[in-house]
């Protein structure tokens, strides 16, 4: 186990802060209440002041949890971390008993004990606590450890899952696209041909990027699904009949890169292409408050009873998962002359497009 590196001032500061105030006030707010007579300010100060050693030895605990790891078997790791807790409790002990000593918060008429012996009294009778508090910092620790490595391993889980999509655009359909193109060429339907070639070059030079981002713009993924639409037209001329319904508004939206693609070729391969007549694929987007929600139609057979996904499906179901968790679904029903697959994430602007 490795501790996150990067522990920000701010929030190790808020956090004995707050603790800082809370104990201050429920001290005075106490003492008061049983009729007691202190210098109040100066109580309230000295007990906020107090936890500030706690503030500057949070960084070190968390260093030390990164080179010295908990739990741990060997015995090292706990001594180290014991050091670290009396170590850290002695400077707040002293730190606290010299200001009791310097500014007499309790207004004894005598004035404060000695230095020494409220040093002793603070180290002896806060042991306990300090244990905790050292306890609960390293737990706090690992727990942030553990949530980096969940966030991670499920982007990693998102990047693989989406480099297997870039190489699941099936080889039979560059060739069906090719001998298409050639057929073309043989009739003397230049224009169509070379139009159909660059639309093929297009897909290729997205499918084969390298690049590791995760999502773009709803308007990049709708032209990707266009050259492939326009790819496989070729095949099916007029038995494939496109209909898109994607609002302009909606083009600045953030998608997974490749999130269309699968449930296309799944609508046209277990859909259009059972059909001798063709049929028609409808592709729509409609945003509802704060979720986007993605349909297409294909106007084919039912789904077949007791399928299973197939890979482009559960790829795509476990990608949604990873970069959404609960916040998403994917589904498939039949619906009145053909199948239905609906997408829905939340709703949120590309950061290059975002006002």
């Amino acid at each position: 186990m490795r501790a996150n590196t990067s522990h920000p001032w701010r929030y190790i500061v808020g956090a004995w802060l707050a603790i800082g105030l809370f104990e201050a006030t429920q001290v005075v707010v106490s003492m008061k209440a049983m009729g007691m007579q202190h210098a109040w300010w100066t109580l309230f100060f000295v007990t906020l002041a107090g936890w500030s050693v706690w503030a500057a030895g949070t960084p070190l605990a968390l260093s030390l949890l990164q080179r010295f790891p908990l739990p741990a078997r060997k015995a090292t790791p706990w001594l180290v971390h014991g050091a670290a807790c009396l170590a850290i409790s002695a400077a707040w002990a002293s730190w606290t008993a010299l200001l009791e000593h310097t500014t007499n918060p309790y207004a004894y008429p005598q004035g404060a004990d000695p230095f020494l012996q409220l040093w002793k009294n603070r180290q002896v009778n806060n042991l306990l606590g300090s244990v905790i508090l050292y306890s609960t910092m390293t737990s706090f620790g690992i727990a942030l450890d553990s949530h980096r490595r969940l966030s991670q391993q499920r982007e990693l889980l998102a990047q693989a899952q989406l480099a297997a999509l870039r190489l699941q655009i099936e080889p039979h359909f560059i060739f069906n696209a090719l001998n298409a193109v050639t057929g073309l060429i043989r009739e003397k339907r230049d224009e169509e041909a070379i139009a159909a070639v660059a639309s093929l070059g297009d897909l290729l030079r997205r499918v084969t990027d390298r690049s590791e981002r995760q999502f773009v713009t709803l308007d990049d993924e709708m032209d990707f699904i266009l050259k492939y639409l326009e790819i496989q037209q070729l095949r099916f001329a007029e038995r494939l009949r496109c209909q898109l319904d994607i609002p302009a508004d909606l083009m600045r939206a953030q998608v997974p890169d490749f999130i269309l693609q699968p449930l296309v070729e799944n609508a046209i391969k277990h859909g259009i292409a059972k059909r001798a007549k063709g049929g028609e694929l409808r592709i729509g987007a409609a945003r509802e408050g704060e979720l986007l929600t993605f349909s297409i139609f294909n106007e084919g057979p039912a789904l077949a009873a007791g399928a299973h996904d197939g890979v482009g499906l559960a790829n795509t179901r476990q990608r949604l998962q990873a970069l959404y968790g609960d916040a998403q679904s994917l589904a498939l029903r039949d619906v009145p002359r053909g199948v239905l697959a609906t997408v829905t994430l939340p709703y949120l602007e590309h950061a290059c497009c975002a006002p």
